[in-house]
């Protein structure tokens, strides 16, 4: 490392150090050394070498894959519009990734009292409950929670998700016009389990988004709940000064 930063932390100078190669010398999907390498490589401990990794991460500069290794993140320039309609499915293909959903979950409950209340049923109603992991060129992206009323999507099947998107089932089998969506968000921390799936640290930076849809009699037809990688998504909003 450079003598003349020895007031820097060893870390940042890693940082640095590795955000100029990643900038000027690799692509996106280029693999990076290992912890391990890095370390031997450079003279520091692996602990100093963890941190700085997971700067990197967390400027969304790298990727970690579960049993892969680090790669040189893609530079998804393109924002989700919040003041637009959004579908994953649409939003990935129109940014020329090829979108993926794993359900994880499909199953009828009885509606909780924080369901029940979101989409304007009674407390005990059947709900599907649906749990949903998104996936852009096999990148983890997003883990989503969904329920919707039983009452207004009667037969709806685990094949019915697995064949077409939700909004596209939502709109052309059962006619519903989805009229607005209400959505909130907030930065927060990945939990173990939602970092597992998602395929990063436990910690790292997420969006956590709150999603309630209206049909065009502006009755509730989903409320979801998502989890959102802060490296790979960035939201816009216009606004319109009257």
């Amino acid at each position: 490392m450079a003598k003349n930063s020895r007031k820097q932390p060893l870390y940042d100078q890693l940082v640095d150090v590795l955000k100029d190669r990643i900038e000027n010398e690799l692509s996106p999907g280029d693999a990076l050394p290992s912890e391990r390498e890095l370390s031997e490589r450079y003279g520091l401990s692996r602990t100093t070498v963890r941190l700085a990794m997971a700067e990197l991460e967390n400027m969304g500069l790298i990727i970690r894959r579960h049993g892969k290794g680090t790669f040189v993140a893609e530079a998804h320039g393109e924002p989700a519009d919040l003041m637009g309609g959004y579908s994953f499915t649409e939003q990935m293909r129109s940014m020329g990734r090829v979108p993926r959903t794993e359900t994880l979950k499909f199953e009828i409950v009885d509606a909780p009292k924080h369901v029940a209340e979101h989409l304007g049923v009674h407390l005990g109603e059947k709900v599907y409950r649906i749990r949903r992991l998104r996936i852009a060129d096999d990148i983890p992206m997003m883990l989503e929670r969904t329920y919707l009323p039983v009452s207004q999507f009667v037969g709806l099947t685990l094949e019915d998700l697995e064949r077409k998107p939700l909004y596209e089932i939502i709109e052309k089998d059962y006619h519903e016009v989805i009229k607005v969506a209400d959505e909130e968000f907030r930065a927060s921390l990945a939990r173990l389990e939602e970092a597992r799936l998602l395929g990063i640290q436990e910690g790292s930076p997420v969006l956590k988004l709150v999603r309630t849809t209206y049909d065009e009699k502006n009755l509730v037809i989903e409320y979801t709940h998502s989890v959102a990688r802060a490296d790979q998504f960035k939201y816009k909003v216009s606004h319109y000064r009257s």
